[in-house]
């Protein structure tokens, strides 16, 4: 990233980082992938459950592949070739930590999300010990509004493309307000304040990942 793009990156991370920790965040500016995982590695202590929320910026960012490296976790994998779904689901709403990323995140120190399944949108709001949400600085939007539109226009067409599902937006490359039996945006979920504080971890790193 060019240095003086970089600078204002920078800016706009620490005033939501600061936004969030004041909403009882444990957020952090977390400077590269490197970096993810020696933060990552913080959370997760020898012999803790663990699963995951549907999402590419853990794939991008490396945490997936950093938790199969993990064989002394007890590691609820959604994604195993012969993972009972359904399963993993309720197992890790009483896990000790959920890795997911979100939506969209204001610069004021809201959370956006919206979910298909509502698993990941459950977990985040109650069950797990710990959650760490993991968001590029791509994810970063100036208010609600904007996080809806990022939704519309950037996330849920994305998703729909790589889950091959038949939906209108993925011909039109935004949100058509369908009503298909595959329809993705069944529930939004906006987080606001933590009442447990720093339950809920904010990693954002500086460049961008996932949709």
């Amino acid at each position: 990233m060019d240095k003086h793009k970089r600078a204002v990156t920078d800016k706009l991370i620490e005033r939501t980082v600061k936004a969030l920790c004041a909403n009882n965040y444990d957020a952090h500016y977390i400077q590269s992938p490197d970096a993810l995982v020696e933060k990552l590695a913080e959370y997760l202590p020898e012999g803790a459950s663990c699963s995951v929320g549907g999402s590419m910026t853990l794939f991008e960012t490396g945490a997936m592949d950093y938790l199969k490296s993990r064989e002394d976790l007890e590691y609820y994998d959604r994604y195993a070739p012969d993972a009972n779904i359904p399963e993993v689901f309720y197992k890790a709403l009483g896990c000790d930590v959920y890795l997911t990323s979100s939506n969209a995140i204001t610069e004021d120190g809201l959370l956006y999300n919206v979910d298909g399944t509502g698993n990941r949108v459950a977990a985040l709001t109650y069950g797990p010990k710990k959650v760490v949400v993991i968001a590029g600085v791509n994810k970063l939007v100036k208010d609600l509004e904007q996080a809806r539109l990022r939704m519309r226009e950037v996330a849920a067409p994305a998703n729909c493309v790589r889950l091959n599902l038949p939906n209108p937006c993925v011909k039109t490359g935004h949100c058509m307000d369908c009503r298909s039996d595959t329809y993705i945006c069944v529930t939004e979920v906006v987080t606001k304040r933590q009442r447990v504080k720093n339950r809920i971890a904010v990693l954002i790193l500086p460049d961008e990942y996932g949709y």
